[in-house]
Parts: structure tokens; C-alpha cells; sequence
């Protein structure tokens, strides 16, 4: 089945998690990709749908990309999803779970637990009532000499602030977690300029300001990359969450966390083996047909 109806119109689907949304487009048989320039106009506020950005369902066979038909094996359908500027990203934490809903509503998937495939690799989600939670994969600190030696190993700038120590993540896709100083209100921090990162990231990074609330408790504020301030950055809380769990040490680092974001709260749990899972909401709220210009 592809996007398009018979008269040129693309049937869509809107949803999202913790607010963080997305634009839904089924092209289970991949005939139907779409170009950087729809995808904007489909994620503009004011001319297109709008949303974060834009998740194109596709049979994982059916990719364009290699290593994602590798996949196939493992997990039936692809989230081929793009930032709201139009690039292609390796996967969004919030996005897969609006992705898993999507599949189980259309039939697509009818288990509690299966496998999606994203840029990033399989990820394994299943559903617990009204959460649906997502095992993230692997993570890592990506100085973590530097972070040993200092606690961090970025500074990200944000207009009214001195340059605040950050922590480099890698979950798939790259973050910078900002523990705010005592001086640095959460609330009425300017985030409407990419905050600045230096040493930069090669291909930019989702940055996480972060306010511990009590134990095993944060709130966060996000810029994403090729988006902007969101409500919700699901691999973000997870970022905030296990960088915050780390700060703490061996005294302080409990391996569940609710991560408040402007959206909602989300569920973060730190697994063996170095991964990470992820649970909140998803919901999806209207249908429609649109065009591409």
C-alpha cells in the first residue's frame, strides 16, 4: 500500500508522546518517499500539518538503506523517521512509541511486544497498559576519560549565560546533558537560538537542560537538533536521566528515574548491560489527507 490516494492527496496520521509530535505517513511499500521539502511543509505550524517531525511506516524490506534492510530479520516494519527541517535522524525515543501505536492500531503488529527497526538499530518495544515502554539499546559517554577527569566534557552556551559544563552522549543519536548551576533558572532559560556547543558535535547534537527535583527525579528542557525547543525529547529524558544517575555516583545513581518534561513525565530505567528503556505515553489524535504542494 502506498502514501498516495488516487487523486495525488497523502493520507497521514498525527499523533504524539508527551506532546512531542508527529506526523504519520504509511508507505508500507516504500514507492512512496518524500523529500526534504514535504517533509518541512508537512511539520510547518502554519502552512502544513505541523509537527516535530514527520515518520514515514515502511516495510523494513522495503528500505532504501542497507543496513536497515538488514533488519528485516528482526523487526517487520521500519520508522523512517526526519527532523522537521527535513533531514533524516537515527531514531526519536517518543517517535517510536507513537510509531508502535500506529502499527497495533492498523493491525500491523497485534502482540504486546515486537521489534521495530530504526537508523539506529532494533529496538524492542511492548506495552504496559496505558505506557508503552522501549528497550533504547546501548549507551555510552563519548569522553568518558574527560568526564572522569573533570565531570564533563563540552560547554554549551545559551543567550543571558556564561557557558555551562556539559556531558556527551551517545544513545543512537547524540546529546549534550547541561546540569544548570544554582544561578540558571529552568523556567526562563532562552532557548530560542541553537544553543552552542563547543567542542561542536560533527553533526550537531540534542541538548538537555537539567534540574534535579529529588531523588530519582529530574525536570528538562530540550533543543533538538534540526527542530528547536520541543516539549518531549524521549532519548533526551533518557540522556538527562542516566547523566544525572552518573553525576551522582555509586551513592545517589538509581537505575529508575521520572523525567519531567514540559509535555508530561516519562519513565526512565537504566537495564544491564549498558542500555537503557524508555516508557510513556502515545496517543494519536486525528486522520486526514494532505498534499505535498
Amino acid at each position: 500500500m502506498g502514501a498516495m490516494t488516487d487523486n495525488g492527496e497523502v493520507r497521514f496520521t498525527k499523533g504524539h508522546g508527551t506532546e512531542n509530535d508527529f506526523v504519520l505517513v504509511a508507505d508500507l511499500d516504500g514507492t512512496c518517499d518524500m523529500t526534504p521539502d514535504q517533509v518541512r511543509l508537512l511539520s510547518d505550524r502554519r502552512a502544513g500539518i505541523g509537527a516535530d517531525g514527520v515518520i514515514r511506516v515502511v516495510a523494513t524490506q522495503a528500505a532504501a538503506e542497507a543496513d536497515v534492510r538488514d533488519q528485516a530479520s528482526q523487526a517487520r516494519w521500519f520508522m523512517d523517521y526526519r527532523n522537521a527541517d527535513g533531514s533524516a535522524a537515527e531514531m526519536c525515543g517518543n517517535g517510536s512509541r507513537v510509531f508502535a501505536a500506529y502499527l497495533r492500531r492498523e493491525g500491523l503488529e497485534t502482540a504486546d511486544e515486537f521489534a521495530i527497526a530504526t537508523r539506529g538499530g532494533v529496538k524492542l518495544v511492548h506495552f504496559e497498559r496505558e505506557l508503552i515502554a522501549v528497550n533504547l539499546g546501548g549507551w555510552r559517554i563519548v569522553d568518558l576519560d574527560a568526564a572522569r577527569e573533570d565531570g564533563f566534557d563540552a560547554l554549551v552556551k545559551v543567550r543571558s549565560h556564561d557557558p555551562m559544563p556539559g556531558l556527551s552522549l551517545d544513545l543512537g543519536n547524540p546529546h549534550v546533558v547541561v546540569a544548570l548551576p544554582d544561578s540558571a533558572d529552568l523556567a526562563s532559560l532562552d532557548l530560542s537560538e541553537v544553543p552552542e556547543v563547543n567542542p561542536a558535535k560533527p553533526h550537531g547534537a540534542n541538548v538537555e537542560f537539567v534540574r534535579p527535583i529529588g531523588p530519582g527525579h529530574i525536570a528538562m528542557r530540550v533543543y533538538e537538533r534540526g527542530v528547536g525547543e520541543t516539549r518531549s525529547c524521549g532519548t533526551g529524558a533518557a540522556a538527562a536521566a542516566l547523566a544525572t544517575r552518573w553525576w551522582a555516583g555509586a551513592d545517589g545513581g538509581t537505575d529508575l528515574w521520572r523525567v519531567d518534561v514540559q509535555g508530561g513525565s516519562l519513565r526512565v530505567r537504566a537495564l544491564p548491560g549498558q542500555q537503557v528503556e524508555l516508557a510513556g505515553p502515545a496517543v494519536l489524535v486525528a486522520d486526514g489527507v494532505t498534499t505535498l504542494g
